[in-house]
Parts: structure tokens; sequence; C-alpha cells
């Protein structure tokens, strides 16, 4: 009996859509990260870009636990002396809503060459409208 691998151009890639809406963060960014590197599928080979594109809506409404929306601080740093900025949960939501979910989701992801591939089929909208539509998202219950 063969292992059988899964041939590049033989890879279907699913869509779905995934309501932001009153849900935790962290744990939907798990899901997130499941369905684009495609753990669920049968198949699944670590080495081999197999996940899905997943939309994700509402991202402006996700929720924070706790005391997040004022504790949690975001940190970028330019490279330069003094250039370490920090923002707080709460500026970043009004800013920019999707960055909270990107940025849980990118943490989730596995730091190589393949995780920079997957996350490009990620698409996060702050409200309910996406330009997505056609390639029909099945959504996903989270």
């Amino acid at each position: 009996m063969k292992t059988t691998l899964p041939v590049e151009s033989e890879i279907k890639r699913a869509w779905h859509l995934i309501d932001a809406t009153d849900k935790p963060a962290g744990r939907l960014a798990v899901q997130i990260a499941e369905l684009l590197r495609g753990k669920g599928k049968i198949d699944y080979a670590p080495h081999i870009d197999m996940g899905d594109f997943v939309v994700v809506i509402n991202a402006s409404k996700v929720k924070l636990t706790g005391n997040k929306e004022e504790g949690k601080l975001y940190q970028t740093y330019s490279g330069f002396a003094g250039g370490l900025k920090k923002v707080k949960a709460g500026a970043v939501r009004s800013r920019n809503p999707a960055y909270i979910i990107t940025h849980a989701v990118k943490d989730m992801l596995p730091k190589n060459h393949m995780s920079r591939i997957v996350f490009e089929r990620l698409k996060v909208y702050a409200g309910t409208d996406h330009p997505h539509t056609a390639q029909k998202p099945q959504v996903v219950a989270v």
C-alpha cells in the first residue's frame, strides 16, 4: 500500500463565510487558522498548501473578553530608536477593526513561508458587505 499525497493542481478550495458578531477573538482565530491551513481535510499534509478561503464579516463587532478593550496593547516597532508604539485595543478597533482578527490569526499560524501564502486567503471586513458573493461562500457556525 502506498501513501498518496495530494497534487497541487487537484486541490479544491472552498469559500467559507464567518460572522464575527459577539464571538471571542481568540476562539474565532483558532477556527479561522484551521480553515486557512486545511487541517480539517482528510488528505492534509503540512508541507502542501491545502487551505480554503475565509471571509470574515462584522469584524468591528468581535468580542474582547475581560478587560482587554482597555488593557490589551498592540505594539509596533519601526526599527529606529524611540520607534516603539503601543496602542490600546479600543483605539485599534475604532481605527482598523479588521486588524484585531488579522493579528490574532497571523499569530496562530506557523512562522514560515507557507503561512505567508496561506494568510493571503483571509479576507476580513468591518461590516456585513463583502465583494465575494459570486464565490458563494458557505456559512460556518462558530
